[in-house]
Parts: C-alpha cells; sequence; structure tokens
C-alpha cells in the first residue's frame, strides 16, 4: 500500500526558528520528501537551505526547475519564485503572486493535492495573515493530512488561525509533538478512502498552471468565478471570486489571487502610496508657484506675483492638512495592528 511521503510546510513571520526546531527532531531515515515556503525578501538571498541543513541530518536545497523528487530531502521555495509539484519532479517558476507573495504557500499546497491526493501532509506553521488556508482547504478535499501549528504555541497566531477557521484539520499541535507526529504518519500505510468527486477539479488545474506562467486569460479563468466590481490593486484588472467552502478568495485575468484579508492589506497599501504621491504633487505645486511668483517679482509685476504667491500659500495649507491626515491615519493603523496581535 501507498504511504504519505509529500510533506508541504508554510510559515511566514518567525518561520526560521520554527523550522530548525522541526528539521533538527527528524530522523536521518526521514524518507518522506519535504517541500518548504517560507515568506522571504525577494530582493536578497536566502540562507535557509543551510541553515536547515546544519540544523538537521537531512539535506535542505533551493531547487532547480525539473529537479527530480528524491526521498529525504528537503525543498526551499527560492526567493521571488514558486514551488510547485508535478510527477516527480519540482518545479521552480515565477509565475504572479498569491497573496502578495512569491513564493505562495497556497500554490505549493494546491500542487502537491492535485498530484498527489492522500499521499500528501501538509502543515501550516507560524506566520502573518492567511497564506496557506486555500492550499490546506485543497489538501483536506484530495484526502490528505492537514496540520496546524498549536497557535498558543506559534510566535505569529494568525496563520494557523486562519486554517482553524476555515478547515477541519485533522491535527493542531505544539512544534514539539510535530517531528513525532510526522515519522508516525509517513510510516502508516495509506488506508482505503472511498471515491470523492471533486467539482473544483478543472479549476484547480487552471490555478496550478498560473502559477506555473500560464496564460491565465488564455485558459479562461474569468469563467470560472464569479465576476465583481473589484479591480486587481497589483494590475486593476477584473476580479472574480472563488468559493472554496466558507472561504472567498479573489483572481484577475492577468493570474494575481487574493484572500479577502489580503486584497484589503494590499488595496491599503495602495491606498497609502496614492495618498503620499497626491502630497508630492501639492507640495510640488508649491514650489512651482513660488517660483513663479519670484519671477513675476523680479520682472515687475507685482500683481501676478502676489496672486501666485496666494494660491502657493492656499496649496501649501492643503498639504499640510493632508500630512496631518496621513499621521494620523497611521497612527490609527498601528494601535489597530498592536489590538490585533494581541487577541491572536
Amino acid at each position: 500500500m501507498a504511504k504519505r511521503n509529500i510533506v508541504v510546510i508554510g510559515a511566514s513571520a518567525g518561520g526560521v526558528f520554527a523550522l530548525k526546531e522541526l528539521v533538527s527532531a527528524l530522523p536521518a531515515n526521514f524518507t518522506a520528501s519535504v517541500f518548504i515556503v517560507l515568506h522571504v525578501s525577494p530582493h536578497t538571498p536566502s540562507l535557509l537551505p543551510e541553515i536547515l541543513s546544519t540544523a538537521g541530518p537531512l539535506e535542505a536545497v533551493h531547487p532547480v526547475d525539473g529537479d527530480v523528487i528524491q526521498p529525504g530531502r528537503i525543498y526551499i521555495a527560492p526567493p521571488d519564485h514558486h514551488l510547485l509539484i508535478e510527477y516527480e519532479q519540482v518545479l521552480v517558476k515565477k509565475g504572479p503572486k498569491e497573496n502578495r507573495f512569491r513564493p505562495s504557500i497556497d500554490a505549493l499546497f494546491r500542487s502537491a493535492a492535485y498530484t498527489y491526493g492522500s499521499q500528501v501532509i501538509g502543515i501550516v506553521l507560524t506566520g502573518m495573515l492567511d497564506d496557506g488556508t486555500s492550499g490546506m482547504w485543497s489538501v483536506q478535499r484530495l484526502n490528505g493530512i492537514t496540520i496546524v501549528q498549536e497557535p498558543d504555541d506559534a510566535a505569529y497566531a494568525s496563520m494557523p488561525n486562519s486554517v482553524l477557521n476555515y478547515v477541519d484539520v485533522d491535527y493542531r499541535v505544539p512544534l514539539t509533538d510535530l517531528p513525532a507526529l510526522l515519522v508516525r504518519l509517513t510510516s502508516e500505510a495509506i488506508p482505503d478512502s472511498s471515491p470523492y468527486e471533486f467539482a473544483d477539479e478543472d479549476r484547480m488545474a487552471t490555478e496550478i498552471g498560473i502559477a506555473a506562467q500560464d496564460n491565465a486569460f488564455e485558459m479562461g479563468i474569468l469563467d470560472m468565478g464569479e465576476l465583481t466590481p473589484l479591480t486587481c490593486p497589483e494590475c486593476n484588472g477584473a476580479l472574480i471570486s472563488i468559493r472554496e467552502g466558507k472561504l472567498v478568495r479573489y483572481r484577475c485575468h492577468t493570474g494575481h489571487a487574493y484572500t479577502a484579508s489580503s486584497l484589503l492589506a494590499e488595496t491599503t497599501r495602495m491606498t497609502e502610496e496614492s495618498f503620499w504621491s497626491a502630497i508630492r504633487q501639492l507640495e510640488e505645486t508649491v514650489i512651482i508657484l513660488e517660483q513663479s511668483g519670484k519671477q513675476f517679482a523680479e520682472g515687475g509685476n507685482r500683481q501676478a506675483s502676489e496672486q501666485f504667491m496666494a494660491k502657493a500659500q492656499e496649496m501649501r495649507e492643503r498639504a499640510r492638512r493632508a500630512h496631518e491626515f496621513a499621521f494620523n491615519q497611521e497612527k490609527l493603523s498601528l494601535s489597530t495592528n498592536r489590538r490585533k496581535r494581541k487577541s491572536s
């Protein structure tokens, strides 16, 4: 009988410490293949393979696109690239971002579930927001095992809590109990399961293809959900809504994907950037008006100079008020984030 030999792990804030503790306790004869997505900066090299190889007995690598999957090896998504699994090989692709991230936890989990079904063990560790929730839903729908780090045990509880809100997981355990659980689960034969109907299979295959750099528009993504009045904050493309149980996600026709939380976070960020751009334009207008006023004064046109200087003063006051509003919003946002961290 087949065994569970594909372990997919997602982590974000606090993830390096959690991953080190996990792999340090895995045995040298651990035969499953481990795939990890950790949210890291896209602009700097990642030292995670060296860190995890040193922490435990298993070799950790950044795979190359097309590498054949080896048992007992840890594969880590390179910065700014999705890590996917497709029939005995690893795919490393630069498809559209999901939940504002590349690599995406959801993309990895989705590809593993679609390809390996009940052979998959999905694990979500510490992290902010909710990347991994949709992917874990896919793992469960296709008869895989679902595990989250106990939220009270996580440095950041948002990601585990999000999974628990939308997926009836098989296990929620503290980090110290996870290695022994993995050893047991990967040693057991997979029991026979009843056949299942998966109505979203075509859509899942399409989303995996999008992460692998296929053309979302040509693949008909707009026909795989309900068209919404919302637009993508990344590219301004039209967004469709996709339902996965209680979870609602969004995708645009160019391929970017969001949960409601990540869409709100990105829209908020874009709104703030637009606001600061407007402040910059107000201040540049002040500069232009004052320079023009000085030039008119030097040329002897006192009336025009006074008009330009008066207009400059008016624009300066608008810019000052805009600055005050922006700073007050920033203080409010920081206060809200602190309350959220305490409640989680």
